[in-house]
């Protein structure tokens, strides 16, 4: 039986369990709309001693917790912006990513969108993110509301059907007459909490990682490619370029172009999409072994010569001589092919043709990448040491807790009315300018802003599908 279907018995098991649960317990049940609040004490005497017993390194820790919330809203807000600049500009950028860039995390997103860039979200990896992430978030709320005097009247849990949530629940009475500085304190730690578990959770993502894998290929993600001047084409397929473009039924297999340089090879659609938008210049691949052989997957090695780099890789074509036909072995840890492919020629050398394309990035992207690069290289292929199928599942259950974690961080901290960072921005506000009236009509313009900002962007991925 597929690890799925354990997961899914699991997901079965989890919401009758939930049922009786609240069933046999619903006199501490209270509904709001759809969700169901569970409301206990439980955690209320954790709250109570951490605040009073670790009060000399909490409020000092209050002005961290402050300029980390301005600096997650900062990053969220330049996102957003970039985001609605890359949607409303790029459609391929759209249909590339699949998923509804405003969308409910649920299990098996990845495999609902069929994307493969993305390891599988197990609703057994759900849970677990959800636990940890909302736990540390609103204990986090509750231990600086009593930190501040502020009563925390319950504590529990929200369900709606399987999927779950916590809550505390502060006094807002209390909360509303405390002082702004308290008030973003509080506000910040939730997503503070969140950075701390990204920050813990990725150190032992990258110790588990790199005492557990092995490089053990190469992953490459393209073929080598070129800029093609779109007056040199002579012809595609066979057919001429308004022939090709009269065409009703090309597909996005590769297409041979005889051009008055050489021969090339491209995929169909996005080509017909160039010359449809009448571009000068396409990229194209080369006319190459790999590209020919439709090489997939990553290379173990080259004539039983390991490759677990791009340098080891370079190295084994080296030693052959344009012509000469070599065995690869291709694929995963349990599914490998051995293929014979002949090597052509590129300045009097042995050339394969596949090529790496390393993702354009900005500071801050360039920053993160480098430091994700640093525990696993992207264009290398790594098989676990031991444990096999265990350890993978162990490796992406950290990796969705380290994802989720700051990506909640960031997302409660964007300047909207149902997230922290709304009321957060609203306290900054009145605190600068000493104006509540003008506080709230700032708060309620990012708000329709951002509502705004979110309609569109889904607007967007409806027409690139379209």
């Amino acid at each position: 039986m597929s690890f799925i279907a354990y997961d899914l018995i699991f997901l079965l098991v989890f919401t009758l369990a939930t049922i009786f649960f609240l069933y046999r317990r619903r006199s501490n049940l209270k509904r709001q709309g759809l969700l169901y609040l569970y409301h206990t004490r439980f955690g209320i005497k954790v709250i109570e001693r951490i605040s009073k017993q670790y009060a000399w390194i909490l409020r000092p820790l209050q002005y961290v917790i402050i300029t980390s919330g301005y600096l997650l809203m900062v990053v969220m807000v330049w996102m957003a912006v970039k985001l609605t600049y890359i949607y409303t500009k790029s459609p391929l950028f759209v249909q590339a990513v699949k998923i509804p860039p405003i969308i409910p995390l649920v299990p098996y997103l990845p495999e609902l969108f069929k994307v493969d860039y993305l390891p599988p979200l197990y609703f057994t990896y759900w849970i677990v993110v959800i636990a940890i992430i909302a736990i540390s978030h609103e204990f986090a709320h509750g231990i600086f509301a009593r930190l501040n005097n502020i009563r925390v009247k319950s504590t529990g849990f929200g369900f709606l059907g399987p999927f779950l949530a916590a809550f505390v629940e502060p006094d807002e009475k209390q909360m509303s007459k405390a002082s702004k500085f308290a008030q973003l304190s509080i506000l910040g730690a939730g997503t503070f909490a969140n950075v701390i578990m990204t920050l813990l959770f990725g150190l032992i993502l990258a110790v588990f990682f790199m005492n557990s894998f092995t490089p053990a290929g190469v992953q490459f993600n393209s073929y080598t490619t070129t800029p093609l001047v779109v007056s040199s084409i002579l012809t595609i397929a066979g057919m001429t370029p308004e022939a090709f473009l009269a065409n009703t039924a090309v597909n996005n297999s590769l297409h041979e172009i005889i051009a008055s340089n050489g021969i090339y090879l491209v995929p169909g659609s996005g080509l017909k999409s160039a010359l449809e938008k009448e571009a000068l210049q396409i990229i194209v691949y080369e006319d190459a072994p790999a590209v020919r052989a439709g090489l997939r997957g990553p290379i173990i090695s080259v004539d039983s010569q390991p490759t677990h780099s791009i340098t080891e890789l370079s190295a084994a074509i080296k030693t052959h001589q344009p012509g000469d036909t070599v065995i690869l072995v291709i694929g995963e840890e349990k599914i490998k092919e051995i293929i014979n492919i002949t090597l052509a020629e590129r300045d009097g050398k042995a050339y394969l043709g596949i090529g790496v394309v390393n993702p354009s990035r900005g500071a801050l992207t360039g920053w993160i990448y480098t430091f994700i690069t640093f525990i696993k290289d992207p264009f290398i292929y790594y098989e676990p040491t031991w444990g096999g199928d265990f350890t993978w599942f162990i490796y992406y259950l950290l990796w969705w807790i380290v994802l989720i974690n700051i990506s909640v961080a960031l997302m409660n901290m964007l300047p909207v009315g149902i997230f922290d960072g709304g009321r957060f921005f609203y306290l900054s506000v009145w605190g600068i300018t000493k104006n509540e009236k003008f506080a709230r009509r700032a708060f309620s313009f990012t708000t329709w802003l951002f509502i705004a900002l979110a309609i569109w962007l889904m607007v967007r991925w409806v027409i690139a599908f379209i």
